[in-house]
């Protein structure tokens, strides 16, 4: 069934965008959450019409992401764990704790886009990839140290 997309989705495209789905991904799920509309020819005119508006504001997106990178590269943020002789920490830092660090700095990003394969379980430097924007990819520097025993 072709569809049109009524917003980005990283694993099928972007807005605007004529796919081909399974007639029930459509209709179960993509349709009823507003997320597609079914490829009439009617539907088709309409959007090639939002088209330019579409384009202006993805151009927009991508510009802002852009800078939003520069800032990301020039940023380290640094975690402070307790840790083994070995550097290996008694816990990990997630995804979830380089957002609330990036927030502190006044960074907005949502958990999902930092790509952190699994967590961080070790002391040292570490550059972690954060999806800003589909083409757009910053790399976040990031220490860990251990914390210091207090004698």
């Amino acid at each position: 069934m072709k569809i049109i997309l009524k917003q980005d989705m990283d694993d099928l495209g972007f807005e605007g965008d004529i796919i081909e789905v399974t007639k029930g991904y459509a209709r179960n799920y993509l349709i009823p959450k507003g997320l597609a509309l079914e490829a009439t020819t009617q539907n088709i005119k309409a959007f090639e019409l939002k088209r330019k508006k579409i384009e202006a504001r993805k151009l927009k997106e991508k510009e802002q992401a852009l800078k939003l990178k520069e800032n990301i590269e020039m940023l380290e943020i640094s975690f402070i764990r307790k840790a083994g002789e070995e550097g290996k920490l008694f816990g990990s830092v997630t995804n979830i704790d380089i957002a609330s660090e990036l927030e502190k700095k006044g960074i907005i990003v949502e958990r999902k886009k930092i790509l952190l394969d699994k967590p961080i379980k070790n002391t040292g430097d570490f550059e972690v990839p954060i999806r800003l924007y589909p083409e757009v990819i910053a790399n976040l520097k990031v220490k860990i140290l251990p914390e210091e025993e207090k004698e």
